[in-house]
């Protein structure tokens, strides 16, 4: 048994691997396009941060560290000096849009549903981790994408996946270097530095004012780092464990709910690139902040609601 589920667990990073290739060459073919966009103004300045980027990304595992540093460094010049731009759009016609609308109906949102499907499946019933159930519901959406009409060739994909990261620009790295700025900062210390800090607030013992404090670290820290994912593991060294799970509170239930006041964070944070910054970007909104301002009543509200929540049934 155990044979077979370490056989599963290295075919997901196999399968993996095969995925952060492809994600590597999509960008190194988003940066060669824009090189022979003569529309693009700073043609090369884009070319090289995409395919810098690619091949950080898909050949990250097999070139030397340094030389991954160094990439990635050099990338964030031309992003820097503003050298990183997108050409002219080449999408359909609104009239082709509304045209296939029409004709599919619902079907129009079997391919997105299928992403989602897929991992959920992949995570619940499988080794192989929701990551890679993404990777494989995204070919799937592509394939169903091709058989709802011949115009949906390989290479429109390419094109449409190189005009979204054009449109959204070197914001798309954000995520990926929060998160690692996250994992930084939890093997520097930073959460005990928090916790020292805290107990001089705190009161020994007192679980509530722990709560609260958790709870409104969290958001807090999301805003700051614009990934609750990369806040929860600093938090909770600092301020979870010590202060509420250390008198007895259940940690799946204050754990669970603390990830989502960080999620109240990513509300309220340009930080949160893909949430609030690519729609404004997607959407050609005049006001850059425009999505962050209808969000934040829903925000706090679901921050209060939660904090009481955990202090009831912790």
């Amino acid at each position: 048994m155990s044979y077979f589920m370490n056989s599963e667990v290295l075919l997901g990073e196999k399968l993996l691997e095969v995925l952060y290739i492809l994600m590597g060459l999509i960008l190194i073919y988003t940066g060669i396009k824009n090189l022979l966009d003569k529309t693009n103004q700073h043609r090369y300045g884009t070319a090289y941060f995409w395919c810098a980027l690619g091949i950080v990304i898909g050949g990250g595992r097999f070139i030397p560290s340094m030389i991954s540093g160094i990439l990635i460094f050099s990338m964030t010049l031309p992003a820097i000096f503003k050298k990183v731009g997108k050409g002219k759009s080449k999408l359909p016609s609104k009239e082709y849009m509304q045209q296939m609308s029409d004709k599919l109906g619902m079907k129009i949102f079997v391919p997105a549903l299928s992403i989602g499907v897929f991992a959920i499946i992949f995570a619940l019933f499988t080794k192989l981790g929701a990551l890679v159930g993404v990777g494989i519901g995204v070919l799937v959406a592509i394939l169903i994408l091709m058989f709802y009409s011949k115009n949906n060739k390989p290479t429109t994909f390419l094109d449409d996946a190189a005009d979204m990261l054009g449109t959204v620009g070197p914001l798309s790295m954000l995520p990926m270097l929060l998160a690692s700025l996250g994992a930084v900062f939890t093997s520097a210390g930073v959460g005990t530095v928090i916790s020292s800090a805290v107990s001089t607030v705190v009161p020994k013992g007192n679980v509530t004012i722990g709560i609260i404090i958790y709870a409104l670290g969290m958001m807090a820290f999301t805003i700051i780092m614009g990934n609750a994912f990369a806040a929860i593991t600093v938090m909770t060294v600092g301020i979870g464990a010590p202060f509420v799970f250390a008198y007895g509170a259940n940690p799946a239930l204050i754990g669970m709910l603390a990830l989502t006041c960080g999620y109240c964070g990513t509300l309220l944070t340009p930080m949160a690139a893909n949430f609030n910054v690519v729609p404004v970007a997607m959407l050609e909104m005049k006001d850059k902040y425009g999505v962050i301002k209808n969000q934040w009543f829903i925000a706090i509200f679901m921050l209060v609601f939660q904090i009481v929540y955990m202090i009831l049934f912790k």
